[in-house]
């Protein structure tokens, strides 16, 4: 009686834990759709590896979301091949998020790099590309900032060279055109990977958070996963 009881609580357990994973599946596609938005016009301008970042956290978050409800069905239904399957896929999963927080750290001056080389492209094909000239105007008004590292990029562009001006979007207030002299406190001083750098920077602990938050609980589910399957191969019976 003792064991069964004890196998009745393990299940109760694996059940709760994949419900808590069914909610941080939500939570982690949350954060890859505010990532995705907050960031969606600094992403256009870089290239596709910078921009796979918050998707990759939406397509984390999908998988974590379906495996929860995988686990939280072989608990349920007392299957040791369900479980079994819901134990090994978060343990790739729990392996796959470490090694990616250790890219995240080995790669993370080539981030800023990346996103730079995007920016100077994007200000190349400024006037050029709609979708990018809409996407540089908005990034400058919404961080407010100009040009790259700061507003004198832009006169090494050749359209913005000739008569010593920056695009509107740089403009402090709504003017026909924003001449750098005599006058260069009308236009943003601040670069846009500074800007972008320090809203990263200011978001960073969240995501750091809810990424520990998560491992935890994955831990936890792995060894409850273990128990629960040891008590089914052993032909107790499980309620």
């Amino acid at each position: 009686m003792a064991v069964e009881g004890g196998m009745k609580c393990v299940k109760f357990l694996v059940f709760v834990f994949n419900f808590i994973f069914w909610v941080c599946g939500v939570a982690l596609i949350a954060i890859g759709i505010y990532a995705q938005v907050a960031l969606n016009k600094a992403l256009a301008v870089s290239n596709a590896s910078a921009s796979s970042t918050p998707v990759a956290i939406l397509v984390l978050g999908v998988i974590i979301f379906f495996i929860s409800f995988f686990g939280c069905c072989g608990a349920w239904k007392e299957s040791y091949c369900m479980v079994t399957t819901f134990a090994v896929l978060l343990s790739v999963i729990f392996l796959v998020e470490i090694a990616a927080a250790i890219a995240g750290y080995v790669f993370k001056d080539k981030v800023r790099s990346v996103l730079e080389d995007g920016l100077w492209d994007a200000m190349r094909k400024y006037g050029e590309d709609q979708a990018v000239t809409e996407a540089v105007d908005e990034l400058q008004r919404d961080f407010s900032c100009c040009g790259a590292n700061n507003y004198t990029d832009w006169s090494t562009i050749e359209r913005f060279k000739a008569n010593d001006t920056v695009p509107r979007s740089c403009c402090r207030v709504n003017t026909t055109s924003c001449n750098i002299h005599p006058n260069p406190e009308t236009v943003y001083e601040k670069g846009c990977l500074q800007s972008i750098e320090a809203w990263m920077k200011k978001n960073i602990l969240i995501v750091a958070a809810v990424a520990l938050g998560i491992a935890f609980f994955e831990i936890l589910g792995i060894i409850f996963a273990c128990c629960l399957m040891k008590g089914i191969r052993s032909g107790y019976e499980v309620m």
